[in-house]
C-alpha cells in the first residue's frame, strides 16, 4: 500500500518548465558552500504538447501485484492462466498530488487528470484508490498513464539539500 508523506492540499507540488542552461535547485542557487552533483533524473512530459507534468521524485512506488488473479472475475481476459507465469509491467504512474491538478483543487473525490497545456487525458485520481494494471491496490491513487506520457532522462545538479517543485 502507497502513503503519501503529506495528503493535505496545501503541500501539493507544481512542476514548473525549466531551462537547459539552469538546473540548480532555488533553495541551493544562493549557496555557495553545496557542492553540485550531476545526476541523471526521469522527467515524464505530455505527449501533445510536451508540459512537464512529474520528475522522479513525485513518484509513489507501490508493490507490484499478483496480475489478473487480483481483478474481478470481469475484468480478467480469457487466457489468464497463461500470463501468470510472465511478469506484469505496469501501464501507468502513480505520483504525488500535484498543483496542476485542478480537479484536485476543486475538492473532487475522483476525476480524470487534465494537462494544463492541451487538456489531454493524462489519467484518474481517487482518493479512495485504485488498482493498478498489475493488480496492485494504490491508496489514494493519482494515476498517469505511461502511453500519455513521454519519458525523458535529463542530467540535473542535485545539492546535498533536497528539493521540490514550488508554486
Amino acid at each position: 500500500m502507497a502513503t503519501f508523506s503529506n495528503c493535505n492540499l496545501e503541500s501539493i507540488q507544481k512542476p514548473q518548465e525549466t531551462s537547459d542552461d539552469n538546473h540548480m535547485p532555488m533553495d541551493a542557487a544562493g549557496n555557495s558552500n553545496l557542492e553540485p552533483v550531476q545526476k541523471p533524473q526521469v522527467i515524464y512530459r505530455c505527449k501533445k504538447c510536451r508540459r512537464i507534468v512529474a520528475v522522479q521524485e513525485n513518484l509513489v512506488p507501490h508493490e507490484r501485484g499478483k496480475g489478473e488473479s487480483c481483478f474481478k472475475w470481469q475484468k480478467r481476459s480469457g487466457d489468464a492462466l497463461k500470463k501468470e507465469k510472465e511478469p506484469v509491467e505496469c501501464t501507468s504512474i502513480f505520483v504525488e498530488p500535484m498543483k496542476w491538478m485542478e480537479t484536485v483543487q476543486e475538492g473532487n473525490v475522483q476525476e480524470r487528470l487534465l494537462c494544463m497545456g492541451c487538456n489531454a487525458r493524462l489519467g484518474y485520481f481517487n482518493w479512495a484508490g485504485m488498482q493498478c494494471s498489475c493488480g496492485a491496490w494504490v491508496n489514494p491513487a493519482f494515476q498517469l498513464h505511461k502511453s500519455r506520457l513521454d519519458e525523458c532522462y535529463d542530467a540535473i545538479y542535485e545539492t546535498s539539500h533536497s528539493f521540490g517543485f514550488t508554486a
